[in-house]
């Protein structure tokens, strides 16, 4: 199939989980001819959630690439996930797409997710479609809904039909600006007379649609303050280009289930949505120069992509998903990765259709594929043509931002489980795994729960070893608050050379996390002996007296001590320098410390005051907030067992719409009757 980038729509489907996206998909591969029948995800049959956790789950986990061709386009279209957790997918569909869909539910009210969606769209500039779903429900409502997001988006919208209403189900449209009227059939949409009853409704959506369109064209505003009206395509044209600014959203309404006006939604995919090569230019660095330079879509010019997502198959190997930015892609040639500086050859070529890959000789500029098996190649690297080397900037992912311990269910499978997790980061750019040493736990942070559960039944899935999760243990320390002395004396006669060794160490607090000082006199304690007591204090200090966590901030200084001519050696003194830090320890008033971060959490302004009380009964003490727009971000400082789960919590208070970061500051004396139940526990 030889097509050109002024035939492509690159579109991604996006939403909250449980709006309708994978069905909506489903509807339009099914009215492409792609499938014979639409599958369900209830059933598992759908062609975007075809991965067994997705199906068990029954919610889109992953980013699912699939093409139809619809009247001569060929429109790709990635199923994003929802779910808040993963966010790295909606990023990397996003960046290879031009344009968007959101669906959300004709609930009367604009759903939770959906306005960071649209302001993300609008961010990033994507034209955007919106498509309320679910108009086959008996309680739908399609003009509560659209109220609802006309009080958000005043002067964007532009419902470009008008749904027909009978029983209170969606029976049919309106099309205001082609004035004509269809009805819902099992053969599909059918055109009708406009009924009477949407005659001045239509004019009326006429007249704003006329009005939206002028304002994104300044010759069409002229003819229009000077005629009154434009024609019909002046009016498409107006308000594609007003799509394509980020100006006009135009909304349409349907059931994705019941299959009812998915028709006339590929129709405007193809009348509104920018084609592949009317994309802004896209700016890439010339390496070489170290300058920026504008990527044009053309078919000719040397070859340059993205890899906007990487699939890892233990007995398939590793695909790259590859948006092509300019000229093609053939089998066969020879790339620069400009990201690692190694040269790729490209063997096979694939275009997608969920789980099911087509083999293609070549992809042009504009369209979106796979290839696999490059062994130098991930998400966010560039290839280019031989010759070139250009690199496009790297998507953006949201950090990790909640954590959970690992812990094997059958022990020898600890190494296989930090193997395993490793190689799913080359997948996954919001996710990480790491091993504490101050704990000896093995720690994956993502994006929530959900996403870390996922991860855990996925390395099961692959490599066979069954993992439980659990809240991290926090990397509490031990220091002292007092000067205290005490006495090491190891002494032990078991016939031939005994063991002797004596010191008398001063403990004191410090700034650094470890002090040793040497104030012998006389050589009461050999000069070839002191090194052996202070390796012996370095050890014990991975263990502190109160409850086994690590002693900092302790100054230890050797000022007296014996030996014996015959049976001291280095061993005997480290065991007594040993004996001396439980000594001096507990007399030096020890305490707990536990870390404390600093927090940043930016929410729109409605949820600051249930922000910043929630930081106070986590004990924290809020340095400033800072206000941009309707975002204001609440720097405070708070400990890290306080928020352990802040990630979860804050979504709940903010309606998914709160984003944090965190970073360490430094130790603080934990309260008395928190540092009690600590140290109780440590003994239990």
């Amino acid at each position: 199939m030889s097509i050109t980038a002024k035939e492509i729509r690159n579109i991604a489907v996006i939403g909250h989980s449980g709006e309708g996206k994978t069905t909506l998909c489903e509807a339009m591969l099914y009215n492409g001819g792609v499938t014979d029948r639409m599958g369900k995800v209830e059933d598992g049959t759908t062609v975007m959630d075809f991965d067994e956790l997705e199906k068990s789950k029954k919610i889109s986990v992953y980013a699912s690439v699939a093409y139809l061709t619809w009247k001569g386009i060929k429109i790709n279209l990635l199923d994003l996930p929802g779910f808040y957790d993963f966010e790295g997918e909606r990023h990397e569909g996003l960046a290879a797409c031009g344009a968007a869909i959101l669906v959300l539910g004709a609930n009367g009210v604009l759903p939770i997710g959906a306005e960071s969606v649209v302001d993300y769209c609008l961010k990033l500039q994507k034209p955007l479609v919106i498509f309320i779903n679910g108009m086959d429900k008996a309680n739908a409502d399609y003009s509560g809904t659209l109220a609802a997001l006309e009080e958000k988006y005043a002067g964007k919208l532009a419902p470009i039909q008008i749904p027909m209403i009978d029983g209170g189900k969606m029976t049919g449209y309106v099309n205001a600006i082609q004035e004509r009227a269809y009805k819902f059939s099992t053969q599909g949409p059918q055109e009708i007379p406009v009924p009477k009853e949407y005659v001045e409704q239509m004019n009326a959506m006429q007249f704003r649609l006329m009005e939206t369109a002028a304002e994104n064209d300044d010759l069409l505003l002229d003819k229009y303050f000077e005629v009154g009206k434009l024609t019909k395509e002046e009016a498409v044209h107006g308000i594609r280009r007003g799509i394509a600014t980020g100006s006009v959203i135009p909304v349409m309404a349907g059931s994705a289930l019941q299959n009812r006006g998915v028709i006339n939604l590929l129709d405007e995919i193809v009348r509104y949505m920018p084609t592949a090569n009317e994309r802004l230019n896209s700016l890439a660095t010339d390496v070489d120069a170290d300058e920026l330079v504008s990527v044009t879509c053309d078919e000719e010019a040397p070859f340059a992509a993205q890899v906007f997502k990487t699939v890892y198959d233990p007995f398939a190997g590793k695909l790259n998903y590859i948006k092509v930015y300019r000229g093609k892609l053939k089998a066969g040639m020879t790339v620069l990765n400009s990201n690692t500086g190694v040269e790729e050859r490209i063997g096979q070529i694939f275009m997608m259709k969920g789980k099911k890959t087509e083999l293609v000789t070549e992809l042009s500029a504009g369209d979106i594929g796979g290839v696999n098996k490059l062994t130098s190649t991930d998400t966010n690297h560039t290839l280019c043509a031989l010759g070139t080397n250009i690199r496009f900037d790297p998507i953006h992912f949201p950090r990790p931002c909640l954590s959970l311990a690992v812990n094997a269910v059958n022990k020898g499978d600890e190494d296989k489980i930090f193997a395993g997790f490793n190689k799913m980061r080359e997948e996954d750019y919001t996710f990480s795994v790491e091993k504490r040493a101050e704990t000896g736990e093995v720690i994956i942070s993502g994006q929530g729960e959900i996403h870390l559960e996922m991860l855990s039944k996925k390395l099961k899935q692959r490599y066979g070893t069954d993992v439980t999760l659990s809240e991290p243990k926090i990397p509490y320390r031990e220091t002292i608050r007092a000067t205290a002395t005490a006495e090491g004396k190891h002494k032990k006669q078991s016939g031939g050379h005994g063991q002797y060794g004596h010191c008398k160490v001063r403990f004191e607090p410090c700034e650094a996390d470890f002090e040793f000082g040497d104030e012998v006199v006389g050589g009461a304690v050999p000069k070839q002996y002191i090194p052996a007591v202070e390796k012996g204090l370095r050890e014990c200090l991975s263990r502190g007296v109160l409850a086994d966590y690590p002693v900092i901030g302790v100054r230890a200084v050797l000022y007296d001590g014996s030996y014996h001519d015959v049976d001291s050696s280095e061993m005997a003194f480290k065991a007594a320098a040993a004996l001396a830090f439980k000594e001096g320890m507990k007399n030096a008033k020890p305490i707990l410390l536990e870390p404390v971060m600093k927090l940043k959490t930016a929410v729109n302004g409605e949820y600051l005051g249930a922000v910043m009380g929630d930081i106070s009964k986590r004990r924290g003490r809020i340095n400033e907030s800072v206000t941009e727009g309707d975002i204001t971000t609440v720097i405070a400082e708070v400990p890290l067992s306080e928020i352990a789960k802040y990630a979860t919590d804050l979504r709940g208070m903010t309606r998914g719409q709160g984003k944090f970061s965190t970073e360490f500051l430094r130790y603080e004396e934990v309260p008395p009757q928190i540092a009690e139940k600590v140290i109780a526990d440590s003994k239990s």
